[in-house]
């Protein structure tokens, strides 16, 4: 039964998101009524972290009664002209929940908006046929897998067994799948080995322990949907597949936005593929100070290898796009090291990419459309052919020793509790997800303390010329010049980021419907001294997260930003939108002066795709979680194998590492037994 909302709420959120939205309708795709963006908001809403979803109910309904007291009216049932005022006044607020909560409905309002039809996708119109013909298959819509129940024989010993899907996701995604190992259970399930995550690090655990003939059941909480379930970076995809909406934020002085993969594949199904292997000097670090075993460069290289040649790692085949040329080309002409960054891409041999043409002119250079190699395209198939059982849908709550094994308190809805037994279990949910789980089962030794993220600054730049294409995604060039103190790059650019990206700048938000092909969102990205806890909160579902930056932190990224301005400007920017509060626009170098030397706390859009170090691995106990290759310390049978056991940050996209460490792990785990 679906679940109305507060009729109260409804109409201030309705009044917020027609105030909001109105100043931007200047075409007709941006115009009212605005109907969608007020459901979108609800269905935010109710989506959201559960212990901030009352909190942000009761300050909604306080903003709309406070009204009352300065026009005798609630917010909602004001004049156009009197709501303008009172949102200005909450954004120009001292206090900083009235600023956060006017910039949370701002941001969504804005996303929704621009999300709107062509000026919103971040495919062009004709991508579907692109991609039938680069790749032989249609897009499949989005069709959740709806397996059937086990039913009375289909147990063996108490295991449950593989259950072919009865219909499944249209296209080719789940047609190459034909004898699936999708299945739910109604009774309690056993398996030898359990893994519980399917991102990166448990999608290859799961993958090897199952070819190597052990009896694997991998765990998910969210859906299996195809890669081609929605558009890349869309306001979709944020539904579909992000955690919460894509609504999870680290509390603290300086709140810091992340992101994390609700679905199968996890994070790699919503990230755009980059990969770095770990630079030798933090593996040399991680060695000495934490007392890792076998983590040499060579020894991983073999690690890497293999992972690289599974997901086609690889440079792009021709030219890259013109925004990240623009980056590129103004490092080199600083003198900074600047460099293409491969990606896990396979292209079809032979496919000549022609360039974008708008208007008769050439707008880039080639747009190649190939395939990211995700989870779901590449070990989760092949974890399926090995004869693993994949079990969607279903979160795991708690985990207790259950005699020399474990038992997993797992649910599919709220009424309903599925026991499952293993005799090993890999903890694979990810940096926040892996300690909450460990938490919530009274399992803490150093478990959460230590959570590290890469805190991310961005800036929209302007050019006289067109660098923007609405399927170019995101840019292969980073500047690692200062590395790994701060690195560079080019972040998502289609006009609904492009919009959330200009909130601190009202008047060239209001523009990206007809510039946005002159604009395109950069990156400043710090290797953070701070630190951070993940907490289970009793009686909520979501763990709480908090870090804090240092000062020196504050600094770096202020640093960042000047010399991320100082590039964009070489290479032939006109204006320049950081992401801070009430901050400049820096049009010339001689405007540097006005960004300042330490980040303000509290003012500046702070986000981060990286997250890691929760649960530290190696052999010092006083700090670790796990011992070298990911035993929980104190427990037999019990492992961490994903972005929670990277000792610190290391500077550049952690997933090239989360792979190859846990290939190292699961194939130790196969030998050591």
């Amino acid at each position: 039964m679906v679940q109305l909302p507060n009729p109260w709420f409804h109409d201030a959120v309705s009044a917020l998101a027609y105030s909001l939205a109105q100043p931007h309708a200047q075409t007709a795709e941006l115009q009212s009524p605005f109907n969608d963006i007020t459901q979108f908001i609800l269905r935010q809403h109710a989506h959201m972290p559960d212990y901030l979803h009352s909190p942000m109910l009761a300050a909604t309904l306080g903003f709309d009664a406070l009204g009352i007291l300065q026009q005798g009216k609630p917010f909602h049932r004001q004049t156009p002209e009197l709501r303008q005022r009172q949102i200005a006044a909450w954004k120009q607020a001292r206090a900083g929940f009235q600023r956060d909560l006017m910039r949370y409905f701002e941001s969504l309002a804005t996303l929704a908006l621009y999300s709107r039809g062509r000026a919103g996708s971040p495919l062009p119109a004709d991508a579907p046929k692109l991609l039938e013909g680069a790749h032989g298959v249609p897009r499949p819509t989005h069709e959740p897998t709806h397996p059937r129940p086990l039913q009375g024989g289909e147990q063996n010993g108490g295991r449950a067994t593989a259950v072919p899907l009865l219909g499944g996701v249209r296209g080719g995604f789940m047609g190459q799948m034909r004898d699936s190992g999708i299945v739910e259970a109604t009774n309690e399930l056993r398996a030898e080995i359990v893994v519980i995550g399917s991102g990166p690090g448990g999608a290859i655990s799961a993958c090897l322990l199952a070819e190597a003939g052990r009896e694997v059941l991998l765990v998910e909480e969210g859906e299996f949907l195809a890669l081609e379930s929605c558009a890349p970076f869309s306001k979709d995809e944020l539904e579909q597949k992000y955690r919460n909406g894509g609504q999870t934020v680290t509390l603290g002085k300086n709140k810091i936005a992340y992101v994390e993969g609700r679905c199968v594949g996890g994070g790699s199904e919503i990230n755009s593929g980059l990969y770095h292997r770990t630079p030798p000097d933090i593996l040399e670090s991680w060695r000495r100070e934490f007392r890792v075993e076998a983590l040499s460069e060579s020894d991983l290289a073999p690690h890497f290898e293999a992972c690289e040649r599974d997901l086609s790692v690889a440079l792009l085949p021709g030219a890259a796009p013109t925004a990240s040329l623009k980056l590129h080309d103004g490092a080199i002409s600083l003198g900074w090291k600047s460099l293409e960054i491969p990606r896990w891409f396979r292209y079809e041999t032979g496919t000549e990419a022609l360039p974008r043409v708008q208007d008769d002119q050439q707008v880039g250079p080639a747009t190649f459309f190939g395939k990211r190699q995700s989870m779901t395209e590449t070990y989760i198939p092949r974890f399926l052919r090995a004869g693993g059982r994949l079990l969607p849908c279903t979160r795991a709550h708690r985990i207790r020793q259950n005699g020399s094994g474990w038992l997993v308190e797992a649910n599919q809805d709220s009424s309903r509790t599925i026991p499952i037994a293993a005799d090993a279990l890999f903890l694979c949910a990810g940096a926040v997800q892996s300690p909450a789980l460990l938490r919530r089962s009274g399992i803490t030794r150093n478990i959460g303390n230590s959570l590290q993220v890469h805190p991310t600054v961005k800036i929209v730049a302007r050019f006289r010329d067109a660098v923007n294409v609405a399927d170019m995604g995101v840019a292969a060039h980073q500047v690692k010049e200062f590395a790994p103190r701060l690195s560079f790059g080019c972040s998502i650019s289609n006009p609904a980021y492009l919009a959330l990206g200009l909130i601190d700048h009202p008047e060239a938000a209001r523009a990206v419907a007809r510039t946005w092909q002159n604009l395109a969102v950069y990156y400043a990205m710090i290797t953070s001294e701070g630190r951070g806890t993940v907490r289970s909160l009793p009686g909520f579902r979501d763990p709480l997260v908090r870090y804090a930056l240092t000062r020196n932190d504050r600094h770096n990224l202020a640093d960042g930003l000047r010399k991320l301005s100082q590039i964009l400007l070489e290479s032939g920017a006109i204006e320049l939108f950081p992401s801070l509060a009430r901050g400049p626009v820096l049009r010339g170098p001689g405007c540097l002066s006005n960004l300042p030397a330490l980040l303000p706390d509290g003012m500046a859009s702070l986000m981060t795709i990286h997250l890691f170090s929760s649960c530290p691995m190696g052999e010092d106990q006083t700090q670790c979680a796990t011992d070298s290759f990911g035993r929980v310390h104190g427990f037999k049978n019990l492992f961490v194998n994903d972005a929670s056991l990277l000792c610190t940050a290391p500077g550049v996209n952690p997933q090239g590492s989360i792979m190859a460490l846990a290939r190292r792990n699961a194939l130790h785990f196969l030998h050591a037994i």
